[in-house]
């Protein structure tokens, strides 16, 4: 815990610990909608966006956010008017994404150090600016996922249905495009680019072995997302291990005990010998003359 001490552990543990509850947040949505890799999709697209930062030497973190945004509003466009499919659309941004970020940061002057700390995260070289981001953009989704639930639980549901009750289905869905791609933009920094998706999504599939109700489940996958978050940051200081796949690990390593705790649970129930059933009572019929 000494480490703890220096500012930068602070600032880790800060950033980690707001992107551990917003990205699970919002992730609960995305699974609900069976999106739930549209994170990897939308990451690659920053990349790109870092990629034309560190070429034109402007900041790598506001192209991130643009390219993010831009990525994520046209597939939301393309999926709606249904001229693709989304998981051929999610399959372009994807490769396209990618390839595009890394031509760019091979065309500028960064090193591969540079490209591996948005690949893989580096969340300890976080300063304060890059906390207020955080801090401001990841309030800025808990409180559109939290004060919009019951909006937003609708058109992920049933779109069809939250249409004809007068919802703005269309500026629901953008604004699920957006807060996604700025979850991605601040997650990049702390678990990377190539594990974005994890942090959305594992704590809300762990949730869902133990809740019933959305509401449950959100509130159980953002607990966890922030266990996760603390514990992946505190095993990063004690093990030297990288602060990103550490969180991640932690958090597959809750579904897998949480999955198995419950299933030994049912097994358990079977088992139990049910007690019999309670005679019922015979009907009596009086004759009479």
């Amino acid at each position: 815990m000494s480490l703890f001490q220096y500012e930068y552990m602070l600032r880790a543990l800060l950033g980690a610990l707001i992107i551990g509850l917003a990205a699970p947040a919002l992730g609960t949505y995305l699974v609900q909608r069976r999106l739930a890799l549209i994170g990897d999709g939308i990451g690659h697209v920053a990349l790109t966006g870092v990629g034309a930062g560190l070429l034109f030497g402007t900041s790598p973190v506001i192209m991130a956010v643009i390219a993010a945004i831009v990525g994520a509003v046209a597939i939301e466009l393309i999926r709606e008017r249904g001229r693709t499919s989304g998981d051929l659309a999610l399959a372009l941004l994807f490769y396209g994404g990618i390839a595009g970020g890394v031509v760019l940061v091979g065309l500028s002057d960064s090193t591969s150090a540079n490209l591996n700390a948005y690949l893989f995260g580096a969340l300890t070289t976080t300063s304060r600016e890059d906390l207020v981001t955080i801090a401001v953009l990841g309030v800025a989704v808990l409180i559109a996922m939290i004060g919009l639930r019951p909006a937003l639980f609708a058109v992920c549901h049933d779109e069809e249905y939250a249409r004809v009750s007068g919802l703005p289905v269309r500026a629901l869905n953008l604004l699920l495009a957006v807060t996604t791609a700025v979850t991605v933009t601040i997650a990049m920094r702390a678990v990377g680019v190539l594990l974005i998706s994890a942090l959305m999504v594992v704590p809300v599939a762990t949730a869902q072995q133990v809740t019933r109700g959305f509401r449950a489940t959100m509130a159980a996958a953002m607990a966890l997302g922030l266990f996760a978050a603390g514990a992946g940051i505190w095993l990063a200081a004690v093990a030297d291990t990288a602060p990103g796949a550490s969180v991640v690990v932690l958090a597959i390593a809750s579904f897998v005990a949480v999955t198995l705790l419950v299933a030994g649970w049912r097994r358990l129930r079977r088992g139990r010998p049910q007690p019999a059933p309670a005679p019922e009572p015979h009907e009596v019929v009086l004759g009479g003359s």
